[in-house]
């Protein structure tokens, strides 16, 4: 080979690397984890007894997907609003290629941050696992556009933890199975062994590029119709058992937050308050739009929809517009609009030090 020609590789090779560098920067990628609040089709490819890739879930979507909603799930929808794409289930077979560059999601119904946590599901994949998935993700990243280039798009993508609600929900107040730990580990020990493990797994995240990561509070579990179904002792109000327990474990994850952001160089982590957002709507449903704040759209029977999971035999309400909760788990199309609305746009009350908008403009 002639000079010319090895001059002209070299000149190729330098504008391939700074096309690849300039792509990087100017794609904002989306990456997701998570449990069934955001789940998008992951726990259609892995046998476990939690899925919702059936008739009706999805009735507002066009079809079911494995979102356990009607319609759309909160990070869908922020994902709309900025010009995001859905983005699409880790696991699903078309999930590869130049798609994976937009983002991907890992989420899993059933999922929690402890390893043991939705056992009684079978399969499922927790937050160490997930985090594993992106580890892969990550390789591919940077096998497609060379090191710089990955970890440029990375440092500019959007990352967004819902995780929590099935360490309580699935683990520490299963009914039954959960009487032996209640009595042996105090809710202040439970919550501290939870804020351990994330603390490693967020601090994962980042050291694998992750810079913008908000991270999702857990919302008040005990005004959910199933925690209401099973405290019939509770009357109309929320149990508040599992929302003291939601709020201990709120209260130590903003600390963290606020550690992480203190320890880890450039990295913006975001505490994003959906425990008053949604008790927010619970208590001021009316103003809303709301009819219902305290029962299931998809109601499988008893006072408040919430002893059956959503599924093909169950009742479907009129108006799901008019629902806060879609199941006995999970809110509806029109109540994730709420939240993410007030992610978006929202004051420091609501998502803290920014919101989502103010995060993905910062550099």
């Amino acid at each position: 080979m002639d000079n010319l020609s090895c001059y002209m590789l070299v000149i190729l090779g330098v504008v391939l690397h700074n096309l690849m560098f300039c792509l990087a920067e100017n794609v904002t990628a989306n990456f997701v984890f998570g449990d069934s609040l955001v789940d998008v089709g992951n726990n259609n490819y892995i046998p476990s007894l939690s899925k919702a890739n059936f008739y009706p879930n999805g009735i507002d979507f066009g079809r079911p997907t494995g979102r356990y909603t009607n319609g759309r799930t909160i990070v869908d929808i922020i994902g709309q609003e900025v010009g995001f794409n859905f983005t699409p289930p880790y696991l699903a077979p078309t999930t590869s290629g130049p798609v994976v560059l937009q983002g991907v999601n890992y989420a899993s119904g059933g999922g929690g941050i402890l390893n043991g946590t939705g056992k009684i599901f079978g399969g499922r994949i927790n937050m160490d696992a997930q985090l594993d998935n992106f580890a892969n993700t990550r390789q591919y990243i940077i096998t497609r556009l060379g090191e710089a280039a990955a970890m440029k798009l990375l440092e500019n993508a959007l990352f967004s933890v819902t995780m929590g609600s099935n360490d309580f929900i699935n683990n520490y107040l299963t009914p039954v199975l959960s009487t032996a730990k209640q009595l042996t580990v105090p809710p202040e020990k439970f919550v501290g062994e939870v804020i351990f493990k994330y603390k490693i797994q967020l601090t994962r995240l980042y050291n694998m590029g992750a810079r913008k990561i908000i991270v999702v509070n857990v919302g008040p579990i005990g005004c959910i119709p199933y925690q209401r179904e099973i405290n019939p002792s509770a009357g109309n109000k929320c149990v508040n058992f599992p929302n003291e327990l939601a709020q201990l474990f709120n209260n130590q994850l903003r600390i963290l937050v606020t550690q992480l952001n203190s320890k880890l160089i450039g990295s913006k982590f975001v505490y994003a308050d959906v425990y008053e957002i949604v008790q927010d709507i619970i208590q001021n449903y009316s103003s809303y739009g709301f009819e219902s704040a305290n029962s299931a759209c998809c109601s499988g029977g008893g006072r408040f929809g919430g002893i059956i999971p959503c599924g093909p035999s169950s009742k479907i309400c009129a108006d799901r517009s008019k629902y806060v909760f879609w199941d006995p788990y999970h809110p509806s199309d029109a109540a994730n609009i709420v939240v993410a609305k007030r992610l978006l746009d929202g004051k420091s009350a609501e998502i803290w030090p920014m919101n989502v908008r103010q995060l993905l403009a910062s550099s």
